[in-house]
């Protein structure tokens, strides 16, 4: 196969033509393997403990159609287009506003690329006494590679991943489980340090900056429907599952309630299995992440996606070394209250507002004062209603705000029009 062949053009600073899409099979290999992963066993597992078993259940399935609604909106929109975020963004934030925008996105993804790389060497440590540092660095250059080969790349290692860890995942639940019985998980009752809302907001951030960046992967896809479909692989199936497995496995042996941790310390043949699937699964998420930063710098540097990767991914992979994506965790749950109204504004700006609407010159103010609504309308809540989710507040009021400014502005406008007709007449 010829290097031509393997490295296919990415269209960062463009369209995607239509001879050039994907298949509906390639797309949902792409998503499909980006949320089944550890991360989201970590997550549901924390949910579960938190909130016990049938509310925490509940909460993964309301978070879940909510990503499944808004990821599947923003994906519509761009297989319509064939545009990257990027140019996505452009349409509703203005040329020079989707610079910030996408600029913005494109940069915390590279943080979700150095903590799970760091999360790999942390993994191989606690599990076999691994060297950390030298784990992390042998991640980072694995996951640059595979990112380098670009999108189809992301097809590739879904395929493999997904099965193996739908393999293993589905062993280990039924290990644990025949410990100890349906109805004790059924009645497990957690601690109760979680309300829904919380929980809610914490699946909704786990994937609220790439499933708003949709477009870099969904302009792949042929059509709307194909990108819907694709869409869902990720959210609810995918995701729910990797997270039901997390909290079957704590409500079931909340001693080893680690998912990675349980199957590694099964030892022998399971604990190989286990390595290739924590490099398989974590390096689809950290390829997607890099990914998606790789294109949105590209296409606002002019650059070639495979150069800035290489860059981006050098960059990530040093702070996973140095440590600090340890403290990222903390900041990045942030997201679920600064990323939505984004995704939320674009929405009701493409899908109902400006239907035909295509890249603008300008600077559009209004777009960023219905992100600022709902971003503090988001921190609000999360001081004076801690309860509620913030994710769901910050998107719905961003929207909303969004689309009533318009809506003002339009009028205000067409009045202003309609008054200076009116002057010239007389």
């Amino acid at each position: 196969m010829s290097e031509k062949a393997i490295l296919e053009e990415e269209y960062e600073n463009t369209a995607v033509p239509l001879h050039a899409r994907k298949s509906l099979l390639s797309v949902s290999l792409v998503w499909v393997g980006f949320p089944m992963i550890f991360t989201g066993t970590v997550t549901g597992a924390t949910i579960v403990t938190g909130l016990g078993f049938g509310k925490g259940m509940l909460s993964i399935l309301l978070g879940n159609l909510i990503l499944f609604c808004y990821v599947g909106l923003l994906g519509i929109l761009s297989a319509k287009k064939g545009y990257s975020f990027g140019l996505q963004s452009a349409i509703t934030f203005g040329k020079k506003g989707s610079m910030i925008v996408s600029g913005f996105l494109s940069t915390l993804v590279i943080g979700w690329f150095a903590v799970q790389t760091g999360l790999t060497g942390h993994n191989m440590n606690l599990a076999f006494g691994s060297n950390l540092y030298l784990m992390t660095f042998i991640a980072g250059i694995l996951y640059v590679a595979v990112t380098l080969i670009g999108v189809k790349s992301l097809t590739y290692i879904g395929a493999v991943s997904v099965p193996l860890f739908l393999i293993l995942g589905c062993w280990a639940v039924i290990d644990a489980t025949s410990h100890s019985g349906w109805s004790s998980i059924v009645h497990f009752s957690g601690n109760s340090t979680l309300s829904i809302g919380v929980a809610v907001t914490m699946v909704v951030a786990l994937f609220a900056d790439s499933g708003t960046m949709a477009g870099d992967f969904n302009r792949w896809s042929k059509n709307k429907k194909d990108s819907l479909i694709s869409s869902s692989m990720a959210f609810p199936i995918a995701n729910m599952i990797a997270m039901i497995f997390g909290g079957l496995i704590v409500a079931a042996a909340s001693k080893n309630a680690d998912f990675f941790q349980y199957i590694a310390s099964k030892g022998g043949v399971v604990s190989i299995i286990s390595i290739i699937l924590l490099f398989l699964n974590l390096g689809s998420v950290c390829s997607h992440c890099l990914y998606n930063a790789s294109v949105g710098w590209s296409n606002l540097l002019n650059k070639k996606m495979r150069s800035t990767a290489l860059v981006l991914g050098v960059i990530g992979t040093i702070v996973a070394i140095s440590g600090a994506w340890n403290h990222f965790i903390q900041w990045l749950s942030l997201l679920g209250i600064v990323v939505p109204p984004i995704g939320a504004v674009i929405i009701m700006d493409q899908f109902f507002l400006r239907k035909n609407a295509d890249i603008s010159s300008s600077f559009r103010l209004n777009a960023f004062i219905g992100w600022g609504v709902g971003t503090l309308l988001g921190f609000l809540t999360e001081f004076y209603a801690p309860n509620l989710s913030t994710a769901f507040v910050s998107l719905i009021t961003g929207g909303l705000a969004y689309g009533i400014l318009s809506i003002i502005m339009s009028k205000s406008n067409g009045l202003k029009e309609s008054q200076n007709l009116n002057e010239k007449a007389q």
